[in-house]
């Protein structure tokens, strides 16, 4: 896609353009630690499940300190969002992708899913027949606009109140520029997170993979370990 001059609706920040984000899974601890994040930062969040009781629940239960607000409705409901981010577990990934397609179709996908196993050696990265979970997610939804972004944040430092400062960076993978650009902004959004471009969608896998790392890190020194890029010249401001 040829980068445009962004409109002035475009650059205006988000929680100003009223944007929704939806959360496939957002009962989870992924989901919800997102969800808090994002509502402090003055977004209007819905959180999907296959239960829309529980989604309910949950999303009254979720104690947010800031402008925005967390609804709960089922996977369809959470479809009905201007970006859509998709943390559920692997396992349901494909099915529930193929269930929403029509309903996910024009909207920017957001595909946080790691592939992983674990056995008595921790945890490892699974092979996908198509490369990984977010080029999947693009081969089932082919009129959505899929990109791969946090992966890496730590569901424990989301949900944390006391956590004022994340400190990492946000690896954003895909081949949409407008809707990347807007994932890195979604991104920063976060107290103390960079959104960094990392690349086009069929570099997801590594992305991916990765977790399997972090998660040993933590493991071996008890930590919530995450990932700081160096050597970035660009002088955008982190919140914090």
């Amino acid at each position: 896609m040829t980068p445009t001059t962004p409109s002035a609706e475009q650059q205006m920040p988000l929680a100003r353009r009223g944007l929704r984000v939806g959360i496939l899974g957002g009962t989870g601890p992924q989901g919800s630690g997102l969800a808090v994040r994002f509502a402090a930062a003055g977004l209007e969040v819905v959180l999907g499940s296959r239960d829309s009781a529980r989604a309910r629940d949950i999303a009254a239960g979720l104690a947010v300190d800031g402008r925005g607000e967390i609804a709960g409705a089922d996977n369809a409901g959470a479809a009905d969002c201007e970006v859509v981010v998709v943390a559920v577990p692997w396992v349901g990934h494909a099915d529930l992708l193929t269930e929403l397609s029509a309903a996910l179709a024009d909207r920017i996908v957001v595909d946080c899913v790691n592939p992983l196993g674990f056995d008595k050696r921790g945890a490892f990265a699974l092979g996908v027949p198509e490369g990984s979970a977010a080029q999947q997610a693009e081969a089932l939804l082919p009129h959505s606009r899929v990109v791969g972004a946090f992966h890496h944040l730590s569901a424990a430092l989301l949900r944390d109140p006391t956590i004022r400062s994340l400190d990492q960076d946000v690896m954003v993978v895909g081949d949409d520029r407008e809707a990347t650009d807007l994932v890195q902004e979604l991104a920063e959004l976060l107290p103390g997170v960079r959104g960094v471009y990392a690349g086009r969608l069929r570099n997801a896998g590594q992305v991916e993979a990765l977790t399997a790392n972090l998660i040993s890190v933590n493991r071996r020194y008890r930590t919530h370990a995450g990932l700081r890029i160096s050597g970035l010249t660009d002088d955008r401001p982190v919140v914090e």
